[in-house]
């Protein structure tokens, strides 16, 4: 499990992924890896010490979006989720005391 405080890069994001995959293939089962930033999906397939490309074979599927349709999805969800009371949920979690420059 990850702290919603820890610093957790790409290369974290590697590692933790590349374990899951190992446990998921034990079962006799299809890993999938959906959402995340690009950034670590490509750090997964191009890193060179795990050799993910070479050990697995895969299938990848990428959604390429006109940025403005991309931007008014982005848009109607954000306004979606403040309606259904975001504000209010991130008010209570909300430390006043709290170095935020971290992210959360």
């Amino acid at each position: 499990e990850i702290e919603p405080d820890s610093d957790f890069t790409a290369k974290d994001f590697l590692f933790a992924s590349n374990d899951y995959i190992e446990k998921i293939l034990k079962t006799h089962r299809v890993p999938i890896i959906i959402r995340g930033l690009n950034s670590c999906i490509e750090k997964l397939v191009e890193d060179h010490v795990f050799m993910f490309n070479y050990k697995y074979n895969s299938c990848y599927i990428w959604i390429d979006v006109e940025r403005s349709i991309l931007n008014c999805r982005v848009n109607m969800r954000v306004d979606k989720m403040v309606n259904a009371g975001l504000v209010d949920e991130v008010r209570k979690i909300v430390i006043a005391d709290a170095d935020y420059t971290k992210g959360i």
